[in-house]
């Protein structure tokens, strides 16, 4: 059928079904209705897929066909199963569908409409046609009342009532309808507007609870997220129930209901948006072939690509398409900001300002309404742009709510934070908002301030005042680690800094909550966390670019040249701390050595590890953990140890004597020569890599394996202090040991944090893994434990297939939408980094078995292990192995670093189940 081919009229088509008005067999005639229904189906998709049809288009033309089906079948159902002549039956669209709109996939919401308590006759009508309905395969919401059922339903439920606002009718005794809508207006006019926009507002509010707080979740929902179709609906249901508007645009101007609330600008931002939103749900519909509302990250590039975005400069075309849906959001938000006060005022009648004892709040030009705090008449930010902050301050400082049309006010103003820019006192006013007081005035912090920036963020104030804040809003990373945007994530961070001030934290990040009373840069740390992101997007590397930026942006903000230069550099190094402590060996003196020669003074040290903490936790709720918080301390301790003077990290003999000195008490029930001969066991890098108590647990099952000659012992001990379970591997060492624990431990469904390799003197190994459950804690169910000892067991033994049963668990275990994330391989080898071992980062998709194939191809090439570090950011795999040859030297031979790194990148390459589309040529770096 030609794309612009309308499909017949099926109220004509209606004749072939009941020839000289005899109704043809029920098979016959769902067959012919099938056929119809498919002709509609791919009608409105051919419309819109090949003509540009816009998705609002599409819809409705989508839902004016099922009303002639629906017709269509009403008609044929009194044919088929005629109802009484004293039974009235009217069939309404309602819901969504009333609104006639309907998704591709979507449910078609009906109300069978009776004219008293239904007769059998009706009974059987209003069954056929919903059996007939289902069997089209057609998903039906719908529900059969009389008017007062309808009455009282939508009195005791309000989200009924919001079904009956948008219904219409289809077909049947339309009359009945007409009587039904009359009393159903008049009953909500009776009720008046108050209860219905609370429990509006209070069902949004859930809403957003479940969906996400913010519109800016990397994987939004279009149709329930904020900012999203349902809150544009919800503005819309507000608005019909109050003003009985049937647009926004009928808002609009002077002689509009409520005397024109929305502007000309905002009534078309609602259209776009309205038009924009749709058009992404039904290419969602349509690309998952089912009613999917999530744009998940598979289904991102496809939506987008659909959409037309395509790379621009270094911007992929997701990316670009995703922060248009973005900024199209966060217009919805704006716009319900705008519009629910007024149509509360309206609704409820202006706010009655009251007369207030604060004479200092009615001199800045403040008033309260409702217990709120409000712009006073002729103050509002067009004669003063500084009341935008002020108002803020105010509120923050006297505990008030901001009132609804304060807000509106602020939304409204937004552009006006261009003219702050410079102004000294603006400057100042939003330094006082960002640290939670003026520290010249001996202001007590208030550590809420990440609540005021998101207002200043969300109300599109913070972009306007800040350029460079504006090119980050919206901004995402096509990636599964971060969960926001760049705006949100840098505002999150303000609020896990504000926590952390408070004592909120001082359990999970203990170390960052007693350092914050000895900061002696509070403004810088507070700027610096909110703007360490800065760069982002801007291609280049964000810390160098965003350190530069901050030595502009942060003197026009009022920080003064020591506070600019400490911003810049925290900037610059935001990243070292969580680098440093994740993929490198911190037992490394070098390593420790390294970083306190960067950071230089203990100031800067307490600075970073709190920007440190702050910025993880920021990325998402399951990004931190108890292990890594367990390696930050201790690469703290250990620097901070260095600059403050005290033991030097090269005094390695004096460090293992002591840790023997621990160790030899711990173990002094044991006889003086089993003792002894254990502590003469291990090489220095060993006692310097674990604590005495470890080490105790260790001597333990060394002696206890000796004494049962066992040839293989696994000992698994879980941490919950920092949230991890170690596992233990004594047996005799052999090349490939370390990848065949990995793909062991692949196989059971653990994930490798950590690991360290020791050969001890007499020729066995003892290998340490610290892994994790799926859910980031510490693997520790008792059935689970032993399975992991069964399968290492199996592993050494040669009884387990490895590469088959890692490749199950791979498909098992990685879900769809992960697949469309691109990680290109990328193999680093630096041997400055450390004076004893070649440094080796390998960058790729994660995925079970990683680790075993990595560690295979390292030792393929007869290289020996001495530690692995494993970090997971999102899908992407950065593991970090220190690693020497046969003669225990570093790897220095071009020709064998070549070798390592062909083979380091065939372990990388993913396989062809694996493999994204187009996914980016690896790389490899030599430092």
């Amino acid at each position: 059928m030609p794309s612009a081919e309308k499909p017949p009229e099926i109220a004509a088509a209606l004749v072939a079904l009941m020839p000289e008005g005899n109704p043809l067999p029920r098979d016959e005639a769902l067959a012919a209705f099938r056929r119809q229904l498919g002709r509609i189906q791919t009608h409105v998709q051919q419309r819109f897929e090949r003509d540009g049809l816009n998705g609002l288009a599409a819809a409705r033309l989508h839902a004016g066909l099922m009303d002639e089906l629906v017709s269509a079948l009403f008609g044929y159902a009194l044919a088929m199963a005629p109802i009484a002549a004293t039974d009235r039956l009217a069939v309404a669209a309602t819901g969504g569908y009333g609104r006639a709109t309907l998704a591709p996939f979507s449910d078609i919401d009906l109300l069978f409409l009776t004219g008293g308590e239904g007769s059998p006759s009706v009974a059987r009508a209003v069954e056929f046609i919903l059996y007939f309905l289902w069997d089209l395969g057609l998903k039906v919401g719908h529900a059969t009342r009389s008017i007062p059922d309808c009455l009282r339903e939508a009195k005791l439920d309000v989200t009924i009532r919001t079904s009956l606002l948008d219904a219409r009718c289809l077909s049947g005794d339309r009359a009945l309808f007409a009587d039904f809508h009359k009393a159903f207006r008049a009953g909500c006019a009776a009720d008046g507007p108050a209860e219905y926009i609370a429990a509006k507002q209070a069902e949004r509010a859930a809403r957003h609870r479940r969906f996400g707080e913010t519109p800016f979740m990397v994987e939004p929902n279009v149709k329930e997220g904020k900012g999203g179709l349902r809150d544009l609906q919800t503005l819309y249901w507000l608005s019909r129930y109050v003003f009985n508007t049937f647009a926004m645009s009928e808002l609009v101007g002077k002689d509009a209901p409520g005397g024109g609330i929305l502007t000309e600008t905002e009534a078309r931002a609602c259209k776009r948006a309205w038009e924009y939103l749709w058009t992404v749900r039904i290419h969602l519909h349509y690309v998952a072939g089912r009613a999917e509302e999530r744009l998940t990250f598979d289904l991102q590039p496809v939506v987008g690509a659909r959409m037309g975005y395509t790379r621009h400069g270094r911007q992929d075309g997701v990316e670009r398409f995703m922060r248009h849906y973005f900024l199209v959001v966060r217009e919805v938000a704006r716009v319900t900001g705008v519009l629910e006060p007024a149509l509360t005022r309206a609704a409820l009648g202006p706010p009655a300002i009251v007369a207030t004892a604060d004479a200092a709040l009615l001199q800045a030009g403040f008033v309260l309404a409702d217990g709120k705090i409000l712009f006073a008449p002729g103050r509002e930010p067009e004669t003063d742009p500084t009341a935008i902050f002020r108002i803020l301050i105010s509120a923050r400082d006297r505990g008030l709510e901001l009132h609804p049309l304060a807000l509106r006010m602020l939304i409204r103003s937004a552009p006006l934070g261009a003219e702050l820019r410079g102004d000294k006192k603006a400057a100042s006013l939003f330094l006082n908002l960002l640290c939670g007081g003026d520290e010249a005035r001996g202001d007590e912090p208030t550590c809420d301030s990440a609540r005021w920036m998101t207002l200043l963020n969300e109300t599109g104030v913070l972009g306007r005042y800040m350029p460079d804040w504006r090119r980050i809003v919206g901004q995402m990373q096509f990636d599964t680690y971060h969960v926001y945007t760049v705006d949100v994530h840098s505002v999150q961070a303000v609020k896990v800094l504000n926590t952390i001030e408070a004592g909120d934290l001082a359990e999970v990040a203990p170390v960052a909550s007693d350092l914050m009373e000895q900061v002696q840069s509070r403004r810088a740390l507070y700027a610096a966390v909110l703007l360490h992101d800065i760069a982002k997007g801007r291609g280049g590397d964000h810390s160098e670019l965003g350190a530069e930026i901050a030595l502009s942006v942060c003197p026009a903000l009022g920080l003064n040249p020591e506070e600019t230069e400490m911003v810049s550099w925290l900037i610059l190094h935001h990243l070292l701390l969580s680098q440093t402590a994740f993929s490198r060996d911190i037992d490394d003196p070098k390593t420790i050595l390294d970083l306190a020669d960067t950071i230089q003074s203990p100031e800067r040290l307490r600075l970073l590890l709190i920007l440190t903490v702050s910025d993880i936790r920021a990325v998402s709720p399951k990004v931190w953990n108890g292990w890594k918080a367990t390696l930050l301390r201790e690469l703290y301790a250990r620097v901070a140890e260095v600059l403050e003077g005290g033991l030097s990290t090269t005094e390695r003999d004096t460090r293992i004597a002591r840790v023997k000195d621990v160790v030899a008490t711990l173990l002094e029930d044991w006889p003086a020569d089993a003792r002894e001969e254990f502590l003469s066991l291990g090489y220095p890098s060993y006692w310097l890599g674990f604590d005495p108590e470890s080490i105790e647990r260790h001597a333990r099952m060394i002696r206890d394996a000796r004494l049962r000659d066992a040839p293989l012992t696994v000992n698994a001990e879980p941490l919950p202090a920092r949230a991890v379970t170690e596992v233990v591997i004594y047996t005799a060492d052999h090349g490939g040991l370390f990848s065949r624990i990995a793909g062991a431990l692949a196989i059971a469904g653990a994930s490798i944090v950590d690991a360290r390799i020791h050969t001890l003197t007499d020729g066995m190994a003892l290998d340490t893994f610290w892994i994790q459950d799926a859910a980031g804690g510490p693997y520790d169910a008792p059935h689970r434990l032993a399975r992991l000892s069964a399968l290492i067991e199996q592993t050494l033994s040669g009884r387990l297939k490895l590469d088959s049963e890692i490749q199950k668990a791979t498909n098992s275990l990685i879900p769809g939408r992960m697949r469309a994330i691109h990680v290109p391989p990328r193999v680093v080898v630096d041997n400055r980094a450390s004076n004893r071992h070649t440094v080796i980062e390998v960058n790729g998709r994660d995925r079970p078995g990683l680790l075993h194939d990595v560690t295979a191809a390292i030792s393929s090439e007869g290289l020996q292990i001495a530690s692995a570090h494993v970090t997971t950011y999102g899908v992407r795999a950065v593991d970090v192995f220190y690693v020497k040859d046969v003669f225990g030297m570093k790897v220095e031979n071009e020709r064998k670093l070549y070798q390592l790194r062909a083979a380091l990148l065939k372990a990388l390459t993913p396989t062809a189940e694996d493999q994204p589309p187009q996914a980016a040529a690896p790389r490899i770096i030599v430092a």
